[in-house]
């Protein structure tokens, strides 16, 4: 029982933390049509902006001055980069954004070294929430996890509820006719862009505190970001938030199941058959646990290539 209920908070907590990544993602290709391949760059931005100023700012206000610095970061990397190979289409846009992501890497590496920096939670919010079994529960992983939940519900209220969130989905359909009705499409753009990239900044420097802040961060989530964006449906965010809870939960479940096919077939007589075959057969579920995503990933492509809640074109 202790086993399932903390694998359910992590598998949780994990899942919210891919979407708070993921969204910027989401809400960026829904609007623009652009596959950002430096939007973890910007991830790992957040956690290091984050770390330098919390010195001398704290975490709270560090946290929020860095969201803030990765999203001009962006803003300035759609003004000057991307718009103006926006008219060549999606390759240029691709190579452009795989290129800056590197460029951001050597950035780090260069101010910040080649290795793990001692980015840690204030000891103000380093206590155990509660206890399952023998051992304790950190508050900062509920922490991260509500930080994610707000940020859904702000962006979902800010898109559905208000004036400006008619002016970006409209923009997404009728360009033409929202800069008819005198606003700058081009600015539009380039300021949901610049949101985006703030959230992932605010998703790095919340989470860089508590997992490892170092130069090989984005890379690590940056892969299973797409994963999550391909199953969800490409700029769909409740599609988003359910494809992070679905994997989360997958690969927190998976971590602890030490059982294989060889297992299940010992059940109906067929185990010495099975350990004489070998192979795929008698590799446990936690050693596959990291494709388990992937898997799932081509198997939404081949049965419903637009995604999970994504929109039938």
């Amino acid at each position: 029982m202790d086993y399932f209920v903390v694998s359910l908070l992590n598998g949780v907590i994990y899942g919210l933390l891919l979407f708070m990544v993921s969204a910027g993602l989401t809400l960026i290709f829904g609007m623009m049509g652009i596959l950002n391949f430096a939007h973890a760059s910007f991830y790992m931005l957040g956690a290091y902006f984050a770390y330098a100023m919390q010195p001398f700012l704290g975490f709270w206000l560090s946290v929020i001055v860095a969201t803030i610095l990765v999203g001009l970061v962006g803003v300035v990397a759609e003004r000057y980069f991307l718009r103006p190979v926006h008219k060549y289409g999606h390759a240029h846009e691709l190579l452009l954004t795989f290129g800056l992501s590197f460029i951001i890497a050597e950035f780090i590496k260069l101010f910040f070294g080649n290795f793990p920096v001692n980015y840690r939670i204030p000891a103000s919010l380093s206590f155990s929430a509660f206890q399952i079994g023998p051992s304790t529960y950190p508050f900062y992983r509920l922490l991260i996890g509500a930080v994610a939940v707000g940020m859904f519900v702000l962006i979902y209220l800010l898109l559905t509820h208000t004036r400006v969130g008619i002016i970006v989905r409209a923009a997404i359909h009728r360009p033409g006719m929202v800069e008819a009705l005198g606003h700058d499409v081009p600015v539009v753009f380039m300021a949901v862009f610049g949101v985006g990239a703030a959230l992932a900044g605010l998703a790095g420097a919340v989470a860089g505190a508590f997992y490892t802040t170092s130069p090989n961060m984005a890379i690590e989530l940056g892969v299973m970001v797409f994963v999550v964006v391909v199953i969800g449906g490409l700029g769909s965010l409740e599609g988003a938030l359910l494809a992070s809870l679905l994997i989360g939960l997958i690969t927190s479940f998976s971590v602890g199941v030490d059982y294989s096919l060889a297992s299940l077939l010992a059940l109906v007589g067929l185990g010495s058959w099975a350990q004489e075959v070998g192979g795929l057969l008698t590799l446990k579920l936690s050693s596959l646990s990291g494709t388990i995503p992937y898997a799932l990933m081509l198997l939404i492509l081949l049965v419903r290539p637009y995604g999970l809640l994504g929109e039938r074109e």
